[in-house]
């Protein structure tokens, strides 16, 4: 019975340093950006928010690469080899690594 609870215990604590990786890890995200197709090929999936109040990412979308270096400052290309990271655009909230909403100002970008 103790192990048991050791076990549970063990993968509860691995999951919740997992997901809060993957937080750190969106944060953080800036750069070239490819839209994959098939969503097994993409590093993130992402939903996209029509509100910014539930969103947990705010992304400005910049037309030159050479501004997309700060953290949700994105440059999307047609190119896949370009990218920095690619993400899948789902309609499904709740498949999604995490969600973004489009802002229009640079000082809003990046982790909410």
């Amino acid at each position: 019975m103790l192990c048991r609870a050791i076990i549970i215990f063990t993968v509860a604590f691995l999951a919740s340093f997992q997901s809060e990786a993957q937080t750190k890890k969106y944060c953080k995200l800036h750069g070239a950006v490819f839209v994959e197709k098939e969503k097994r090929n993409a590093n993130f999936i992402v939903y996209v928010e029509e509100s910014e109040a539930f969103a947990d990412f705010l992304v400005l979308k910049e037309e030159n690469k050479l501004y997309a270096d700060q953290s949700g400052f994105w440059f999307y290309t047609k190119a896949r080899g370009l990218a920095d990271f690619t993400v899948y655009l789902t309609k499904k909230k709740h498949e999604a690594d995490f969600i973004i909403f489009y802002t229009e100002s640079s000082s809003f970008a990046g982790c909410n």
